[in-house]
């Protein structure tokens, strides 16, 4: 397409009907009227010869195309909008600003106590962290690097696998204090379990997994408490109450310290892990390539590349030991 072409003004109309889905508040946005936005966008629907938006009562809705386009038409404008900062200076260094989406409890866990580390090291560079329980396969469009919990997955993206998670029962040691804790099966049947919301999977997805693998597919499972987030399990197996299937690596200070413990030796495999995921066209933005070697760097190395070695469980018989 020949770049004379581009209309960019038009490009700026639907770039902000489709992060307010509205024209209205796009307009507001621009400052600039309602009717010059939905202009806009028609001249853009009729320069690409395919609908932008179904225009429903009160209500605009991307269709399959401006969903495609959406997110490519904002990351080029925030690359636009990044390359013109850093030839401002300011005091005398570039303006360089990363939008990083992280998971929840892996932000509140893992990333908070390292981000500090990387700005000692790269004081020209700017965070902003965008924090949420869970982060699709994919990097929205005006994210420049996620990491994401996920299935190993081919797509256009770059997926940098920094682990895969190995799951464990973790409770408070209130909760096995007076009881017979020998048997892992009787214990999950007479205690609440707490699980977590993963998006296109039943809630007891991975209790199921978990108590097939020892063997006791009979338990049933779909009963007890979801949280959206690791860290709100864990809070609430640490007041006394409730088993959860959790990744050591993000408690392992709770275990070290016995707020939370570990009644058997048993694991699982959940086949999920944990992804750095960046566009491919964003690598030759240095600030991009920089932190994603960083962290690379950072957990391919290290203990905090490896969960905790396990610790002798309470009332646990050898033939428990069956760790997957």
């Amino acid at each position: 397409m020949d770049r004379k072409w581009l209309p960019l003004n038009a490009l700026r109309a639907f770039e902000a009907a489709g992060q307010h889905l509205s024209f209205t508040a796009a307009a507001n946005s621009l400052t600039v009227a309602q009717s010059a936005v939905s202009r806009h966008v028609i001249v853009l629907e009729n320069f690409l010869g395919v609908a932008l938006f179904e225009r429903r009562p009160q209500q605009l809705v991307l269709t399959e195309a401006g969903r495609h386009i959406l997110p490519v038409v904002s990351k080029s404008f925030d690359r636009i909008d990044q390359a013109l900062g850093e030839v401002i200076k300011e005091k005398g260094r570039p303006k360089r600003v990363l939008k990083v989406a992280l998971p929840t409890s892996f932000a509140h866990r893992l990333a908070i106590p390292i981000l500090r580390d990387f700005r000692a090291e790269n004081a020209g560079i700017s965070l902003e962290i965008v924090s949420k329980p869970t982060t699709g396969p994919e990097v929205d469009g005006d994210i420049d690097i996620a990491i994401v919990y996920s299935e190993p997955r081919v797509t256009d993206a770059i997926h940098d696998l920094l682990w895969m998670v190995r799951s464990t029962l973790v409770c408070s040691p209130k909760l096995i204090e007076g009881i017979d804790a020998s048997d892992p099966g009787r214990l999950i049947a007479a205690t609440d379990l707490l699980h977590l919301k993963i998006d296109g999977r039943p809630r007891h997805f991975f209790w199921e997994m978990f108590v097939r693998s020892i063997g006791r597919p009979d338990i049933a499972v779909d009963r007890g408490l979801v949280f959206d987030t690791q860290q709100l399990a864990a809070q609430y197996a640490m007041m006394g109450d409730g088993l959860a299937l959790l990744d050591p690596l993000l408690f392992h200070e709770e275990i070290k310290a016995g707020r939370l413990v570990r009644p058997f030796d048993l694991w699982l495999d959940e086949g999920y892990g944990y992804y750095l995921t960046t566009h491919p066209e964003d690598l030759s933005n240095e600030a991009v390539a920089l932190f994603r070697s960083w962290l690379i760097a950072r957990f391919s190395a290290g203990a905090a590349a490896r969960p905790p070695e396990p610790e002798p469980a309470p009332a646990e018989s050898p033939k428990l030991r069956a760790a997957k």
